[in-house]
């Protein structure tokens, strides 16, 4: 494991575009697995930042998001197919046909979660998998109790994880109970993994997943296993290691 520890967000999130660029550099048709929620904000704004300065073409790499809510299509404005949009489809050259999101309105949620599943084997696999971290220790949508041998399924979201949500729907929206995930198994396949982490009400969870027991209670533990692990977390995040 590589760990890097930062002073701020802000740099947390700098640090984390220059690990994506230096791949999308190297290798211009790079695989990413993507992320949502606060946490990579940042990273998305200054990997725009590189491509509107010429410094990072996008238009060979591709991409697949690690999760969606199952009953939002991809047009609801809290489905994560807009939010992607928001931060990053839309402000850089990524080709429309190698970009790849879980459609959150399929007839069939599970079989879309095998379409999907064998979209991305096709691929070759993500040769980087960008993760955050939960404040119960799950990464994409996997909850404590996920199988380690898990791949792209259906999963029920637990009370911590749909109020910690909630915030980003309008108030009076509830917060889907189900949603698609890539599977842990699935995540643990990447060439690369990068865990992003900030702030003082990650510190001690992201402590535990990475010093503490591997367990499936914790299902971020499981990262202390992969070979090509790089965590980057700012001082307050950092606070216990």
């Amino acid at each position: 494991m590589k760990l890097y520890t930062v002073d701020s967000p802000v740099a947390m999130s700098r640090k984390a575009a220059l690990l994506v660029a230096r791949l999308i550099v190297t290798k211009e048709n790079a695989v990413l697995g993507l992320p949502t929620g606060e946490t990579p904000n940042g990273m998305y704004e200054a990997l725009v930042q590189m491509h509107d300065a010429g410094l990072l073409d996008f238009s060979h790499v591709r991409t697949f998001n690690l999760d969606e809510y199952v009953g939002l299509g991809s047009n609801d404005p809290n489905s994560y197919h807009c939010y992607m949009s928001r931060y990053l489809f839309s402000k850089v050259n990524l080709s429309a046909v190698n970009i790849h999101t879980l459609n959150g309105a399929a007839t069939s949620p599970e079989q879309e979660c095998e379409r999907y599943e064998a979209q991305l084997r096709a691929q070759g696999g993500t040769d980087l998998q960008i993760l955050g971290i939960g404040s119960n220790g799950h990464i994409a949508f996997n909850e404590p109790g996920s199988n380690w041998g898990s791949i792209t399924r259906v999963v029920n979201l637990s009370g911590v994880t749909r109020q910690r949500n909630s915030v980003h729907f309008a108030k009076g929206t509830d917060v889907p109970s189900t949603a698609m995930t890539m599977g842990i198994k699935t995540i643990m396949n990447a060439r690369e993994i990068l865990l992003l982490a900030y702030g003082s009400d990650k510190a001690d969870i992201t402590y535990q997943a990475l010093n503490g027991p591997i367990t499936e209670r914790i299902p971020a533990s499981i990262l202390q296993l992969h070979p090509a692990l790089t965590v980057v977390l700012d001082a307050e995040a950092a606070r216990l290691f």
